[in-house]
């Protein structure tokens, strides 16, 4: 009886709530979610794009 009580103790002092190595942190996770953002805010729609078939420089 005492065991079941003291495991759930002893497992939750076992967390640091430091991120593993190679984790990244709030402000890393934070600057990439701003980058995706701003990526997405300057892409074009796939289907906007399209095949002409004309090269500029005539190679292909």
């Amino acid at each position: 009886m005492r065991a079941a009580v003291l495991l759930p103790l002893l497992l939750a002092a076992c967390g640091t709530g430091d991120p593993p190595p190679g984790a990244t942190s709030a402000g890393e996770a934070q600057a990439l979610n701003e980058a995706a953002a701003m990526l997405d805010a300057n892409s074009v729609e796939a289907n906007a794009v399209g095949i002409d078939g004309d090269n500029e420089d005539g190679a292909q």
